[in-house]
């Protein structure tokens, strides 16, 4: 203790150094008091606003996804509808179509372009009696199907060389 202090002064200048302590501490809890509601509203919009944001990205991916899937079943199906045509023997000109399951329904149309005769170089038969026709066939598949409010569709294109009608 000090030289001039007496108990009573002590007692004094305690009491103010509690009360500044107790100031301190009021003020210290004063800042950390936490977020105000106004602040929590706006974190949740926020939060709102970029889940929207992500589940709609994912949702779009998703539909993409789909899209992608059902053109490469309509690809597959068109592929599939095109080598049948070609390889039958002979090719004959007409137009089909029929429901391939799946939502898909399937074109086909084989349509002549050009004609002509042809002899092998090496016949040793007078002209004109080992000759034969050839014709050229355009052979077009195509695929539809139904995807939400469009109606949407695949075509392959192809020609093929065939045997003409004698």
């Amino acid at each position: 203790m000090e030289a001039n202090s007496t108990p009573e002064t002590d007692a004094v200048q305690r009491a103010r150094t509690t009360e500044g302590h107790y100031a301190q501490c009021s003020s210290v809890r004063a800042a950390q008091r936490g977020f105000t509601l106004l602040e929590v509203l706006i974190a949740l919009i926020i939060a709102a606003l970029a889940l929207g944001v992500l589940f709609n990205a994912g949702l779009t991916g998703l539909l993409a996804t789909q899209a992608a899937s059902q053109d490469e079943q309509a690809i597959v199906r068109a592929r599939t509808h095109l080598t049948l045509a070609v390889s039958a023997s002979p090719l004959v000109a007409g137009d089909w179509q029929g429901d391939d399951g799946g939502g898909f329904a399937w074109h086909l149309r084989v349509t002549p372009i050009a004609s002509t005769t042809v002899r092998p170089a090496n016949a040793v038969t007078p002209r004109g009696s080992s000759s034969f026709p050839l014709t050229l066939y355009a052979v077009t598949v195509w695929i539809s199907w139904a995807d939400k409010d469009n109606n949407r569709e695949i075509r392959l294109y192809t020609e093929q060389i065939g045997q003409g009608a004698r």
